[in-house]
């Protein structure tokens, strides 16, 4: 009978700590809400959303695993990045993931493209700190494009 109840105890600990894992992790309608939030901050006052997204202790910008990044539409260049500043003012378009894929190129093209929609790729995600599938939402405002990612 202890046994059973030791079983049941740690079954129990690994499904709490799997449903607090998934608490953790953003969902594509907040990682949408977050990007369109961004640039409206951004219409308003680009400057000042630019220091609110790079600022990791903005609730607005930063929920979860969920961060912003911002892009010129023209050739991908980092103009704010809610996980790492050092990035900023870089042109990351020829980064690619573990596959091989171009995937901030991807970003780029379909935010000149079609506007805004989902780009598919593998990065290693901050919290497992392990390669998972990723899926970053990306939208065209003006002459930049913002994204905001989710692991899946």
């Amino acid at each position: 009978m202890k046994g059973m109840f030791v079983k049941l105890a740690l079954v129990a600990g690994l499904l709490f700590s799997g449903a607090v894992y998934a608490q953790d992790k953003g969902t594509a309608d907040e990682a949408t809400t977050m990007a369109k939030k961004a640039i409206t901050a951004i219409k308003a006052d680009r400057d000042k959303a630019y220091a609110a997204i790079n600022d990791k202790n903005d609730k607005d910008f930063h929920n979860k695993d969920l961060y912003v990044f911002v892009s010129k539409a023209s050739d991908g260049t980092l103009v704010a990045h809610g996980a790492n500043t050092g990035l900023i003012g870089k042109d990351l378009s020829a980064l690619k993931d573990v596959d091989g894929k171009l995937f901030l190129a991807e970003m780029t093209k379909l935010a000149n493209e079609k506007g805004s929609g989902w780009v598919d790729y593998k990065w290693t995600n901050p919290v497992s700190k392990k390669i998972e599938q990723k899926s970053t939402y990306v939208e065209k405002a003006g002459d930049i494009y913002v994204g905001v990612g989710i692991y899946k």
